[in-house]
């Protein structure tokens, strides 16, 4: 089983390594980090490093394409060499998936054109504005189109565990889950736009404008 996790620079690095770490767990599974070319790739604030393996011509047709976010995608939605190469890896895929604003990717792939999606809170309308219907949902499948995305960072994890139920059995998800030991008992109830105050928000709002 091919999985391909396109890396760019400025990725958010949970995006990719939540659903890697899953993944990877399974025997046979090959998870294979792929970018525009060979070599480290920076995350969105410069502090860490990941190795890319493979360029997207060397694998155009993975089983399962995991597309993560970050501030990097919305240069992605406009290259035509990211595009094609998702379109033409969703001709054969198994199932593609995103996570975050990897979905962003997908709809202007034109992959999410009157299907329910979602992605990172804050940016839900531009999925509209690429055809999707967006939705808060934390994770969305649309099993007979083969298109999973997941909404912000740590949902990948969730998204990936529903993945390998899907391809594998549940027995095989649950040992994934305790492999990697993810049992979430977070000190705040935070986790969703709707659960926080102003504050909070213009608190994320901040930090998030301090790394453009």
């Amino acid at each position: 089983m091919q999985i391909a996790i396109p890396l760019f620079a400025r990725f958010t690095a949970l995006d990719g390594i939540g659903p890697y770490e899953v993944l990877q767990r399974i025997p046979g599974f090959d998870v294979t980090f792929i970018g525009h070319n060979t070599g480290e790739v920076r995350s969105e604030n410069g502090f860490l490093g990941i190795t890319v393996d493979a360029e997207f011509e060397d694998i155009p047709r993975p089983d399962i394409v995991v597309f993560p976010g970050g501030v990097g995608t919305r240069a992605l939605m406009h290259d035509e060499r990211v595009l094609n190469w998702v379109r033409t890896a969703h001709e054969t895929s198994l199932y593609t998936t995103s996570v975050c604003t990897g979905s962003l990717v997908l709809g202007a792939a034109g992959l999410l054109n009157g299907l329910t999606a979602t992605t990172y809170w804050s940016v839900l309308p531009t999925l509209a504005d690429l055809g999707a219907v967006p939705t808060s949902e934390r994770v969305v499948e649309h099993l007979e189109q083969r298109i999973i995305t997941a909404a912000g960072v740590s949902s990948g994890i969730d998204m990936a565990l529903r993945l390998v139920e899907i391809l594998v059995d549940t027995t095989a998800a649950k040992a994934c889950q305790l492999m990697i030991e993810y049992d979430p008992q977070p000190p705040f109830d935070a986790g969703a736009v709707h659960k926080v105050d102003n504050a909070v928000i213009e608190r994320v709002v901040e930090y998030a404008a301090a790394r453009q």
